[in-house]
């Protein structure tokens, strides 16, 4: 009687009643820079939940491993998977055009590729990570290499391209083991939609599995809010839609 006589006290004074057995929703670990093997740097930002993950390697744009880099590794981190952003550049990030420009022509393709690898090494030997389920997302100069990255791991299991530099040759897309997605402007000027579809094509000759979609009117970087005078917020977000509904399908969830 007298419990019941402190809950109503509790009810009527505003207070909530307590509660038993559950568990409280703890915020998610904070996100890290750490070292590669081999030399490179990454930003690991992992789930708030145990188990076995899914993971994502995060491919920075030209500018380097900036801000909107890490929210979008925070971003995979919050949905369920180990997200490594790759720093490509080892610590360097560029502020403007000309100096992201002279960043992305000094980066040696090998090196950039070994620290790929290095950091798709370091998601498969986690105790929190499912090896079998790692994929690649990349923008701009990112979007090319994580297609290059499909080229040189075969155990990659999904990769995404938005506006990145596509491969070419028979033999690199004979490579190609992962499921790719890629999301392209219409009117991009560095990259046509012809030579994308021509792409598409390739793939589809060679029986690839994959998803390309061309936003008509969009230029590139369409998908960066930063990206003052060509962000396309519908397309952006349309984007975010087909790439969360392609790594949930792919590589599925904890």
């Amino acid at each position: 009687m007298r419990a019941l006589l402190f809950f109503l006290l509790l009810v009527a004074c505003g207070a909530p009643p307590p509660v038993h057995d559950v568990q409280t929703q703890m915020p998610p670990p904070p996100a890290s820079a750490i070292d590669l093997p081999g030399g490179g740097k990454g930003f690991l930002a992992v789930p708030n939940r145990p188990g076995k993950h899914a993971g994502v390697i995060v491919i920075q744009e030209w500018w380097g491993l900036n801000d909107w880099i890490k929210q979008q590794t925070q971003r995979f981190a919050d949905k369920g998977y180990v997200a490594l952003a790759v720093d490509l550049y080892r610590g360097k990030v560029a502020t403007s055009p000309d100096e992201a420009h002279e960043l992305s022509r000094g980066l040696p393709e090998d090196r950039a590729v070994a620290d790929l690898e290095a950091g798709f090494g370091v998601l498969a030997a986690r105790d929190d990570v499912d090896p079998a389920r790692i994929g690649s997302i990349g923008w701009c100069m990112g979007g090319g290499y994580s297609l290059e990255l499909a080229t040189h791991e075969p155990k990659l299991k999904a990769a995404v391209i938005n506006y990145g530099r596509l491969v070419t040759s028979s033999e690199k897309i004979d490579a190609i083991k992962a499921s790719v997605l890629g999301n392209f402007g219409g009117a991009d000027r560095g990259i046509a939609p012809a030579d994308v579809k021509a792409f598409e094509q390739a793939m589809k000759d060679k029986k690839k599995d994959v998803d390309i979609k061309i936003y008509d009117g969009a230029g590139h970087a369409f998908m960066n809010p930063n990206n003052k005078s060509g962000y396309v917020e519908a397309a952006a977000n349309d984007a975010v839609t087909r790439i969360d509904n392609f790594f949930s399908r792919m590589l599925g969830g904890s």
